[in-house]
């Protein structure tokens, strides 16, 4: 149809030509344009308007402008939660929530119900509850890790362990100490589980009482523990090295293949030693030992074979050793008294003891409490006296030497080294990498922190 009507156009055109002035040709030239133009632009904005409606499909059915809120589903459980504090039971925990004592015996009497029995301060119960009030499920969260659910499955409750695992990273701490290993170790960031740790690791090497000088050195890699990215404990000390009077010792931890973990040289000895150097952790040597000293009571020479260590009444009494109780009682002179025998060589004797946690012949484990500082018998104060004893002799226990706990055995020695090489690496490498700072304690109080991380 366009080509017939350009044929027309040209046709009309040409009889014009021929008969106008040349003036008229050209204002007749403008006017054709003009009407081609208005000839072809139509059609081409119809085409497109053509084009545009066949790509467009309308709904058939009619679209509500108005909004239409979204329909958010009811919990299908009420949750109520309880803190377990001291003293508190599962029947009072029940009643909390508003439970009933026959609820209480229903969950205790189901399969793996005698685990309620023993509660402690710190974990927490979670009742699930639906719309009729009766209790469904029962969350018994020990730890973030460790947690139980009970379910109700038509009479009776179900049980579900439930465990997560954490995620372990290493981190690592290092300081100059100034002051004491307990302040240069708080300046360090060091959680004060650490802190013992570390001292309990070179215990036998180190006494931290006497030989600790300024200018000694600490370096750890310890575990952290991360659960959905989040840091919720410490772990174990996996390596250590601490420099005291110029001399270094090494230290990294160990499972051995019968799931025994401890601390041990880079050449496999035992960082143990068979005996404790001092079977308490808190104290002051308030008398030492001394053949020739004067009795504070009965103000004559008497010997004193042992070494007094004054605590706080009640402070945990350990046995220095692996061994057996020969003798547990009372004497008006040595007040609540505990004798270890350790192989045929070696006794240790614990006196004026406030109480004893042993009878006569118990098998005892090295850091085994034993008793509790007190101060019965011929006793000015709270303290304990340690005495230590070596084939009937006494012997200085802060002098004596002390005879070396087992190594790893000869057979497990390649797979001490293969596990443990990598670790003690990444510890002399993490030393080498972080600058040292010196631990200071500043006059208003505050110290320097040294490098982490």
């Amino acid at each position: 149809m366009i080509v017939l009507l350009l044929q027309k156009a040209t046709r009309f055109l040409h009889l014009i030509l021929n008969v106008l002035p040349r003036r008229h040709l050209i204002a007749a030239s403008v006017v054709s344009c003009c009407l081609l133009i208005l000839i072809v632009y139509p059609v081409t904005d119809a085409e497109a308007n053509r084009q545009v409606s066949e790509q467009l499909v309308l709904p058939t059915e009619s679209v509500s402008l108005k909004a239409t809120p979204e329909t958010v589903p009811e919990p299908a459980l009420r949750w109520i939660e309880q803190l377990v504090g001291s003293g508190d039971s599962l029947s009072l925990l029940f009643s909390r929530a508003k439970l009933s004592a026959a609820d209480v015996y229903k969950v205790s009497s189901s399969k793996d119900g005698k685990l309620l029995r023993n509660l402690y301060p710190g974990e927490s119960f979670r009742f699930g509850l639906n719309k009729a009030g009766e209790l469904e499920e029962l969350h018994y969260i020990q730890s973030k890790l460790v947690s139980r659910i009970y379910r109700l499955e038509g009479d009776s409750y179900s049980s579900e362990l439930r465990e997560l695992e954490p995620d372990t990273l290493l981190s690592y701490r290092e300081g100059i100490i100034k002051d004491s290993l307990y302040l240069s170790a708080q300046q360090a960031n060091l959680p004060d589980k650490l802190i013992m740790e570390l001292a309990n690791i070179f215990a036998w090497d180190i006494d931290f009482v006497f030989d600790i000088r300024q200018g000694d050195s600490f370096s750890i890699l310890y575990q952290e523990k991360y659960l959905d990215g989040e840091k919720f404990a410490v772990g174990d000390i996996v390596a250590a090295s601490f420099t005291n009077r110029g001399k270094s010792y090494s230290a990294v931890q160990y499972t051995d293949s019968r799931g025994n973990s401890s601390y041990y040289t880079p050449e496999g000895l035992s960082m143990r030693k068979a005996f404790l150097r001092a079977p308490l952790d808190i104290f002051r040597i308030s008398s030492g030992f001394n053949l020739k000293r004067k009795h504070p009571i009965h103000k004559m020479i008497k010997a004193h074979r042992g070494v007094d260590y004054a605590a706080p009444r009640g402070t945990p009494v350990f046995s220095a050793g692996d061994g057996k109780v020969i003798a547990a009682g009372y004497s008006k002179a040595n007040g609540n008294y505990v004798f270890v025998q350790h192989g045929q060589t070696y006794v240790t004797k614990y006196l004026h003891l406030d109480k004893k946690k042993v009878r006569k012949g118990q098998a005892v484990k090295q850091r085994q409490t034993i008793g509790t500082v007190g101060s019965t018998g011929y006793a000015t104060g709270p303290h304990l006296h340690y005495e230590f004893l070596v084939n009937g002799v006494h012997r200085n226990p802060r002098t004596v030497k002390l005879p070396q706990a087992n190594p790893i055995s000869r057979n497990e020695l390649a797979a001490f080294k293969l596990a443990t090489t990598p670790v003690l690496t990444q510890l002399a490498q993490a030393g080498t990498s972080s600058e040292l700072v010196q631990l200071e304690t500043m006059p208003s109080g505050q110290a320097g922190i040294a490098s982490a991380n």
